[in-house]
């Protein structure tokens, strides 16, 4: 029980870190001309962010295939240090500038790539992640308004649950990026003396079944596992018959996760769905729909612990992105926001 509390509070931890993030980063992105589209309002950037999302899932499937790792690491450092340059220009002060440049904002993104390359511990991970999601959450959130973030949201819930359940390429993916050592997972150490570093066999927080994903690389190995039974019937010793997943040091949720439903979080507080007065919250762009959308998000986290934790392989995104968007439906209509205009749909009627 006391893993389990461990769990439960670092993850929500985790995660309110990177909406709080997201909502401080939101008018400083606008202010510094950030938005990444000319018309935010358009439902299909989310197919084209779809999109991307497919590409860059398969360029990932086959770096891994042909034993390209280093190439993919590179990449995703690279990104790393890309998101976390917009950051920290808009929260490190220009004090020191050449040809435009904030030097001290490249200094710090730079160190943190540096840290990610050369000792990526947990708390390195987590701090990077953070810093990664609150940006990626708050640049997305500026860019794609109400209707282009739900929809968003419900797409990749779907595609999230096909890719667990059914193709399964999901934990493949999850299983070989996480061997690296990178910023696509959120770390939580369940005892004291936890290293990532020396970690052999991460198992991401969303699979906690799957004691040995060598031996479920394929049907055939999945079939070696049956054996006969004396009455004739097959046993299997295989994903039917789970360990107890808080058997083990460290947790691990992946960090698009706590993203996605947070691009719902700063898209309500930046487009204010129905004119929605900003909360007095200092510095922070804060509305009931996008508090609504945060509690959601968190509530659906708290289902989603309490189903892995029984020893079950669970999809994130639906449970995280439908919490956040009933939360957010709800916390319009508390605003006194009409429905048609909280999801968007009211330049269209």
């Amino acid at each position: 029980m006391k893993r389990a509390a461990v769990a439960v509070v670092a993850t929500l931890g985790l995660f309110v870190f990177v909406q709080l993030g997201a909502l401080a980063l939101v008018q400083p992105f606008m202010d510094a001309g950030y938005q990444t589209v000319e018309d935010p309002s358009d439902p299909t950037n989310s197919l084209l962010y779809l999109g991307a999302i497919l590409v860059a899932t398969v360029v990932m499937l086959a770096a891994m295939k042909f034993g390209v790792d280093r190439l993919l690491q590179g990449l995703i450092v690279f990104a790393a240090v890309f998101l976390s340059f917009y950051v920290f220009t808009v929260v490190i002060p220009p004090v020191l500038t050449t040809a435009g440049v904030n030097v001290l904002a490249v200094g710090a993104a730079l160190v943190l790539g540096a840290g990610l390359l050369v000792y990526p511990e947990w708390y390195v991970i987590d701090a990077a992640g953070i810093v990664m999601g609150a940006g990626a959450a708050g640049l997305f959130g500026i860019s794609f308004g109400l209707l282009p973030a739900l929809v968003l949201l419900v797409v990749l819930a779907v595609y999230d649950a096909i890719s667990v359940y059914g193709t399964e390429h999901m934990l493949t993916l999850a299983s070989g990026v996480m061997d690296l050592r990178l910023p696509v997972v959120l770390v939580i150490p369940l005892t004291l003396s936890y290293s990532f570093l020396e970690d052999s066999g991460p198992e991401t927080l969303d699979d906690g079944e799957r004691d040995d994903d060598e031996e479920r690389d394929d049907d055939e190995e999945r079939d070696d596992k049956r054996s006969e039974a004396p009455d004739g019937s097959e046993h299997s010793d295989g994903p039917d018959e789970p360990g107890d997943p808080l058997d083990r040091d460290a947790f691990f949720i992946g960090l698009g996760d706590a993203v996605i439903p947070t691009i719902l979080v700063a898209s309500a507080a930046f487009f204010r769905p129905g004119g929605e007065p900003l909360l007095d919250v200092p510095g922070l762009a804060v509305t009931v729909p996008a508090l609504g959308a945060m509690v959601g998000t968190l509530a659906g986290l708290v289902v989603l612990l309490w189903m892995v934790m029984k020893g079950r392989a669970h999809a994130g995104l639906p449970l995280l992105n439908g919490g956040a968007i009933a939360g957010y439906l709800l916390g319009a209509i508390l605003a006194g926001v009409a429905i048609v205009e909280a999801v968007g749909i009211a330049p269209y009627l």
